[in-house]
């Protein structure tokens, strides 16, 4: 709450903004398996990459799972949205940055169908890398190359990369429902100087657990921040009860407030109360009462003539729409 010398004053609230992908109503229990997983042959290959970039072998086979746990701790519980892993949750991909082709339907369709899934959540890649310690090795070449610049010392901080690729899998429409190519990092502090320093041992887990929290986001509504207007003060001999009713809602006693401007709409004038019903609705959406604050702010101005109470209304229309 924020208060000042005009007649007005002010309290944040969060807003909610709709999500970035919009589920169907019809898919409630989400099935998740891993699909960034190495083939035996294929490691060879592997072991050379890990190398290059600096990844500790082995360390994207454990993370790559940090990562799907990152997407059950933030959706579980959320609305009716439910992920459950399957008996069958690792699968092999090509365990590199390339994307691989479609899962069968079928396939899909009868992991979801043994684990009682509307959908098929995939993490179809899983890659990362340090930065420091891709520099380092750079650095390391070019000196024994025969480049006599001088080779810097380790900078004080290590930034851990996660490349990851999603896609979600609609067995009864046969669609593809998202697919999304996301990079995330985390910036960690390392020791400064000219000895090789590696990346802290949580580093790369906790970077891939927010890789798997910020990709599942996109299905959820999020939020900024907006500013509301009370009035502080009515007119004539409602003027201290307007205060008063203010007071409270400084201190968070919105009832109290509610009540306060309430017992005035019999007492005051068409303005007041148009001032007081623009008050009560305010509150009612603190409290996280959508529909009677939309109730409260139509009467202030249907009723009362208050033009904040107009636009007041159209903002929660639009927010009624988001819930």
């Amino acid at each position: 709450m924020f208060s000042g010398c005009s007649k007005h004053g002010y309290v944040k609230l969060d807003y909610p903004l709709p999500p970035q992908v919009y589920l169907p109503d019809d898919v409630q229990t989400i099935a998740l398996v891993n699909r960034s997983l190495t083939r035996p042959e294929n490691k060879q290959g592997k072991v050379l990459e890990a190398i290059v970039t600096g990844e500790v072998l082995g360390s994207d086979h454990l993370a790559s799972d940090e990562c799907l746990k990152g997407v059950i701790d933030r959706i579980n519980g959320h609305r009716s949205i439910q992920v459950v892993i399957p008996q069958r949750t690792r699968l092999y991909g090509t365990g590199t940055r390339q994307t691989p082709e479609l899962l069968d339907w079928e396939f899909v369709k009868t992991i979801c169908d043994a684990s009682n899934a509307d959908a098929l959540l995939v993490l179809e890649t899983f890659d990362s890398n340090s930065d420091v310690l891709l520099s380092t090795v750079t650095n390391g070449v070019t000196a024994a190359l025969g480049n006599k610049a001088p080779i810097p010392g380790t900078p004080s901080q290590i930034r851990v990369n996660v490349h990851a690729f999603w896609r979600l899998y609609d067995p009864a429409s046969r669609t593809i429902l998202d697919q999304h190519q996301a990079k995330s990092f985390l910036t960690f502090n390392g020791a400064t100087g000219s000895t090789l320093t590696l990346p802290p041992p949580e580093a790369l887990p906790n970077t891939a657990y927010e890789a798997g929290r910020t990709y599942i986001e996109r299905f959820l509504p999020g939020y900024y921040t907006v500013e509301r207007k009370l009035y502080k003060k009515g007119k004539g001999s409602s003027k201290h009860t307007f205060k008063a009713a203010f007071r409270s809602s400084e201190v968070a006693n919105w009832q109290g407030a509610i009540n306060s401007w309430t017992a005035l709409l019999s007492k005051v004038s068409r303005k007041n109360a148009g001032m007081a019903s623009l008050n009560i609705a305010v509150a009612h959406e603190v409290l996280g009462n959508t529909d009677q604050a939309l109730e409260w702010a139509k009467k202030s101005y249907e009723v009362y003539g208050n033009k904040l109470g107009r636009d007041y209304a159209k903002i929660l229309l639009h927010r009624k729409s988001l819930e």
